[in-house]
């Protein structure tokens, strides 16, 4: 994605106009991000564990490490093993202020564990079961378990009953649904 822009800490005129045509930031809100990145992240790019130690100050009451796993993946579009400046901002931009339909997008992606192209029902499972680690003693009070929340979650969007969930069924199925959209775009 941008790694030639995580190896310097400045931004070109390039970079501004990328990120001004790909996210709803102006160049003074990019300057502002950009300085706080490089501030939190000297080297240009943010860690695993860094982003882990930042993402569980959010859930002190949980686990949120399995979780944190499937955002950081989900934000490393390069897959290179660090998140950098590029990155970061696209994927925060998506989160914080993007369309219900863009941030289902980027959700679909973080469930689609194997990168198929589809969901399967044990990559929801993973997915739900990081959910529940992460919220801790917020969700005891819930009556079903991960995998029996999956099931019942999947069988309600999978339209064909493939076995797979499609970008568009998931879109759709969690457009179509409230509980479902909240539950599912949890961390988006």
């Amino acid at each position: 994605m941008g790694k030639a822009m995580s190896k310097k800490n400045k931004l070109t005129s390039e970079d501004i106009e990328f990120l001004k045509n790909n996210t709803s930031f102006d160049e003074e809100q990019i300057r502002e991000w950009h300085r706080g990145f490089y501030q939190d992240c000297p080297t240009g790019e943010l860690s695993r564990n860094k982003f882990i130690e930042v993402y569980k100050q959010f859930f002190p009451s949980g686990n949120a490490d399995m979780f944190c796993d499937h955002v950081f993946r989900t934000f490393d579009q390069d897959h290179s093993g660090s998140i950098d400046f590029q990155e970061f901002l696209l994927a925060i931009n998506v989160t914080s202020s993007g369309t219900p339909d863009q941030k289902l997008k980027w959700a679909f992606r973080m469930y689609d564990i194997d990168n198929s192209g589809s969901i399967e029902l044990g990559e929801m499972v993973k997915i739900i079961q990081a959910i529940y680690a992460m919220l801790g003693a917020e969700v005891s009070q819930l009556q079903d378990t991960p995998e029996a929340r999956a099931k019942r979650i999947f069988q309600k969007m999978d339209d064909n009953g493939d076995g797979h969930l499609t970008q568009e069924e998931f879109i759709n199925g969690c457009l179509n649904d409230e509980d479902l959209y909240r539950i599912l775009a949890a961390g988006s």
